[in-house]
């Protein structure tokens, strides 16, 4: 099988660096989104299992990208190590901050580049957006079938089947291949690779491409004009006086008060 798995570099929410009014983005660290991880596990069992190849495809989307370049890189090492083949990694100006639309147009494009394929794997949604819009997205741009939550599959000749993880059930699908798939991080836990597969993950090729290289000329429709952190004001209210009991006491009329708990 050729499998593709699409792996975000998102931002690192937890070393989200903050001035006073905004979100400093340029300083926040990337790593791979946690889902996409899973995504990669999956991907690379199935090929263990039915041979072929695994592709990632990654696009750039924080800047500047003079800065990120080599981050991104060393960070796509990490799921290339993992057992993947080889990384397609999109960068270009145009793409920072860009909408889901115009990121599912990169990464369609690089597929249609890759050439054929059997399968694509995504996680449900990336730790710093989480719109779970991307995979769909890309699917409508390739016209293949979408599974979305998915907490199990297999392939079965030319079909995928899959268990979908929704609200109140798990619903079972089944769909013809090429299709994509967005899985939840109940589908495995993603293995740690080990020394020698690190190693090895450096020679692997990360092919970098423009959009120039894709064949297209895209501008985002969507404007970010700040990123800023919810202000949370506390009260301030400290209980000195009394012993333990009536501290507590005096905390819970004060939580009764506030609305904040109901007295039985």
């Amino acid at each position: 099988m050729e499998i593709i798995a699409l792996v975000k570099l998102a931002l690192d929410t937890g070393q989200l660096r903050m001035t006073e009014t905004k979100l400093d983005v340029e300083t926040t660290p990337l790593k791979i989104s946690d889902i996409d991880r899973n995504a990669v596990e999956e991907a690379v069992r199935l090929r263990e299992k039915l041979g072929g190849k695994v592709h990632i495809v990654s696009v750039l989307k924080y800047g500047p990208i003079q800065k990120r370049q080599q981050e991104a890189e060393s960070s796509l090492r990490e799921v290339l190590a993992m057992g993947a083949d080889d990384a397609y990694l999109v960068i270009d100006n145009a793409l920072i901050n860009s909408d889901q639309l115009i990121t599912a147009k990169a990464i369609a494009a690089t597929v249609r580049k890759i050439g054929n394929f059997d399968l694509i794997i995504a996680g449900e949604a990336t730790i710093d957006g989480y719109t779970s819009q991307v995979g769909p997205r890309v699917a409508a741009e390739l016209g293949i079938p979408v599974v979305t939550f998915a907490r199990e599959i297999k392939v079965e000749g030319n079909k995928l089947i899959a268990k979908r993880d929704l609200e109140d059930v798990v619903q079972t699908v089944e769909v013809p291949l090429p299709a994509l798939v967005t899985v939840t991080r109940e589908i495995n836990v993603p293995r740690i690779p080990p020394l020698l597969q690190i190693r090895a993950a450096m020679k692997k090729p990360i092919n970098r491409l423009s959009l120039a290289d894709l064949g297209l000329s895209l501008k985002s429709t969507m404007e970010i004009s700040s990123i800023a952190p919810v202000q949370v004001k506390r009260k301030g209210v400290i209980i000195k006086e009394g012993t333990v009991d009536e501290k507590v006491d005096k905390l819970i009329q004060a939580l009764i008060q506030e609305g904040i708990i109901t007295p039985r």
